[in-house]
Order: structure tokens, then C-alpha cells, then sequence
């Protein structure tokens, strides 16, 4: 580790932790140090990889937290307490507000390019996660809400340049993978700003044919589409498939979008250069815990929403229902 550099230490060696492994190595402010997983042998063959000793360093180390920033609200709570009393940062690693096209459309929303903004869409859809633990809401949380539609959810909020939400509305059902889970697996959630402005963000474990992640911005004088996968991906035909096309792609024969520099399309690696960054200066991240607590409490909306209707916010939740993840507000019927 040079001078002034930023040292690393990853919790959890699965699939995304890989992505961030990877995101620091192309960072010139930082490389990552230390890992630690609940599988020694993963944790292991993580360090062999990335050239690292299995470590845990806990006191008076700053915090970068993948989405969602926990599995419930007394969780974030005390995370959020826990940063302040230490005084360190707690970063929330939100990766498509640091996505090249998605950084380029605010920029056009706040020079006025659009007129005033109304509406903001995003999709995010796949056909489901890589691991099992994710297909099980007393694991997770929740299903694809939880794990997907935070995304659209701070996406939203950090386009409109991140306002109170007042109400929340959504459609959730298990309409593909019925047999494997009891979570939802696609949902689309409608949130309401002041100032006639709104935001729907719809998001799937049921898409087959990989990845898809597409925002629309929406206002008075134009519009923006944007698609951060496709747009910048090759069209490809192969009748005997190939290595790798896309996050989540099952299959590679036929007509397929083939990406390339997906994590820099992404945003992963700016994210974790601008998080090093602001360790560094002692700057303040563009996503913090409260950001990642604030998605959460709309996700606790969402859900107690699609079985009892529109909710407004603040939302209100007893001491019992904050130390329940999300999936809980449908009540003992689950989804439906």
C-alpha cells in the first residue's frame, strides 16, 4: 500500500464482493487489504485472487455499506448510531448514481435541459439472484423489492435532488418462481413528491435473458432515456454461445447483448473512487447512511402499500415492527 492510500477491508466474498474487489483494483486511491467471509474456503480463494490476507478490522474504520443498508430499521438505526459515535463515515453503496449515462441524465435534469422534471422511471429486471439465501424473506428481508427496487428508489430521490416522499404506492405478486420462494418477484412501486413531481419504479426476479436497467426522466420542456446495458453493448448472434454476455445471462446462444467494461458502465468503480476519496479529504459521500435508511423506510412503505393500499410518510412503525425486516408489513398472508 503507497503513501496516502486508502486500505480496504471487504466483509463477504460472494458475487458483489468480487464486483468491488475489482471496482478498487482500478482505483488509484485505494486497493483492497483484508477480507472476511462466513466461508474460510471462499475467503481463501478471494485472498488468493485479489493478492490479500483474510483480516477483520473493526475499531475506528470507516464504513461502506452495499444496498439495502440493512434488513430492518432498528438495524440501520443502530448502524447509523454506532458511525456517529465512532466518527467515521458510513457510505452507501448505491452503484447506479455513479453510472456514467444516469450521472449524465441529472446533469441535464438540473441545467433545466428537460424543463421542470415530473416524472422519473426506472426498471431494473433480471430472471433472479445468484445465491439461495436471497429467495428466502426471513433472510433477506423481502424478495425483488427489497433486493432490486431500492435501486430506482434512491435513484429517484438523488434526481430530484433527494426531497421528503410523501406517499407510496405498489403492485407486488410471485408470478414466475411461485414454486421456489414465498418473496415477490416483481413489483412496481409509484412514490409521490411535493411539487407535482412522481416516480415508478418497476423491478423483476421473473425477466428472462439477463440484466436490464433502464430510467426515463420526464419533464415540461423533454425527455431522457436512458439504457445503461443495452445502449452500450454489442448485438451479437452465436448459434454455439460463448463465454459471457451479461450479469445473470443464462444462456449465451442465439441473439444476445454483449457487454463490455460493464463494471465501469455500471458506476462500481467510481463509486468506490469517490468513497476512498472522501475518506481521504474528509469529504461528505454523495450517498450516506441516512440516504440508505430513508430507501429502507419507503421499501417498510412499499410493502405494508401493496396489501393495504397507497401509504403516506413519515411512515410510522411500533418498536416490535422496526425490528422486523420489510417482507413483515404484508401481514401472515405473505404476498397472495
Amino acid at each position: 500500500m503507497t503513501s496516502g492510500e486508502v486500505g480496504v477491508g471487504l466483509v463477504g466474498s460472494g458475487f458483489i464482493g468480487q464486483v468491488h474487489a475489482e471496482a478498487f483494483s482500478l482505483s488509484t486511491l485505494a486497493s483492497v487489504r483484508a477480507v472476511a467471509s462466513r466461508s474460510p474456503d471462499r475467503a481463501a480463494e478471494f485472498a488468493a485472487r485479489w493478492g490479500i490476507v483474510v483480516a477483520a478490522a473493526e475499531a475506528g474504520k470507516h464504513v461502506v455499506c452495499e444496498k439495502p443498508l440493512a434488513r430492518t430499521l432498528r438495524e440501520a438505526d443502530e448502524m447509523i448510531a454506532a458511525c456517529r459515535r465512532a466518527g467515521v463515515k458510513l457510505m452507501y453503496a448505491e452503484d447506479i448514481c455513479f453510472a456514467p449515462k444516469y450521472v449524465r441524465a441529472k446533469e441535464l435534469a438540473d441545467e433545466g435541459a428537460l424543463g421542470e422534471v415530473y416524472l422519473v422511471r426506472q426498471s431494473e429486471q433480471h430472471y433472479g439472484p445468484h445465491s439461495d439465501w436471497f429467495w428466502d424473506p426471513g433472510l433477506a428481508g423481502g424478495g425483488v423489492l427489497m433486493d432490486m427496487a431500492c435501486h430506482g428508489i434512491e435513484f429517484a430521490r438523488w434526481i430530484y435532488g433527494k426531497p421528503a416522499v410523501n406517499s407510496v404506492s405498489a403492485e407486488i405478486g410471485t408470478f414466475v418462481h411461485y414454486q421456489r420462494t414465498r418473496a415477490e418477484d416483481h413489483a412496481i412501486v409509484t412514490l409521490r413528491f411535493d411539487g407535482r413531481r412522481a416516480a415508478l419504479i418497476e423491478t423483476s426476479w421473473a425477466k428472462p435473458g439477463g440484466m436490464e436497467d433502464r430510467a426515463e426522466i420526464l419533464g415540461s420542456r423533454g425527455v431522457t432515456y436512458a439504457d445503461l446495458l443495452r445502449g452500450s453493448s454489442l448485438t451479437t448472434f452465436s448459434d454455439v454461445g460463448y463465454g459471457y454476455a451479461v450479469e445473470k445471462a443464462p444462456d449465451t446462444r442465439g441473439w444476445t447483448f454483449t457487454m463490455s467494461d460493464e463494471l465501469w458502465n455500471c458506476g462500481f468503480p467510481q463509486e468506490m473512487d469517490h468513497f476512498a476519496r472522501c475518506v481521504a479529504e474528509d469529504a461528505v459521500p454523495r450517498e450516506t447512511g441516512e440516504d440508505g435508511r430513508a430507501v429502507l423506510e419507503i421499501i417498510y412503505a412499499a410493502y405494508r402499500a401493496a396489501r393495504h393500499g397507497r401509504v403516506e410518510l413519515p411512515f410510522q412503525v411500533t418498536d416490535e415492527e422496526a425490528g422486523e425486516p420489510p417482507f413483515a408489513q404484508l401481514g401472515p398472508g405473505g404476498v397472495g
